[in-house]
């Protein structure tokens, strides 16, 4: 079973539900009307957290999956939580700033390639 993997996979998806919540507050504490994508700063940081994150999503997941599949639960869950920590401080470091992100990003995306790397090796090796 993978309870954790689980877990990890619903945190992740309630952090993206957060992101696409505070999309819709910072419309409306910018005036931002829908359709628009653009207007005003708060704004645009908000939507590109939002996107970046779903853009990662593909990414993540099934490398969490995988990772948790081929190796285990309790390797892929310590490194998912990392991933959405990584999240966490991309969000709160792009809120403030574009140039803050860096942080955030490079937690997540060490974590995702580790998810990533793990699986395929683990992979590579079951099929040799």
């Amino acid at each position: 079973m993978y309870h954790l993997t689980a877990l990890v996979t619903l945190l992740a998806i309630l952090f993206y539900f957060f992101t696409t919540i505070n999309v819709s507050r910072s419309r409306t504490k910018t005036g931002v009307k829908v359709p628009a994508m653009t207007g005003h700063p708060d704004f645009e940081r908000a939507f590109r957290i939002q996107m970046n994150t779903l853009e990662w999503m593909p990414i993540f997941l099934p490398s969490l999956w995988l990772f948790a599949i081929y190796i285990g639960d309790t390797g892929a869950a310590p490194i998912g939580a990392v991933w959405i920590v990584g999240r966490i401080v991309y969000f709160i470091g792009y809120s403030k700033a574009a140039a803050k992100r860096g942080p955030g990003f490079m937690i997540q995306g060490v974590a995702a390639i580790a998810l990533w790397a793990g699986a395929l090796g683990a992979l590579v090796l079951r099929l040799v």
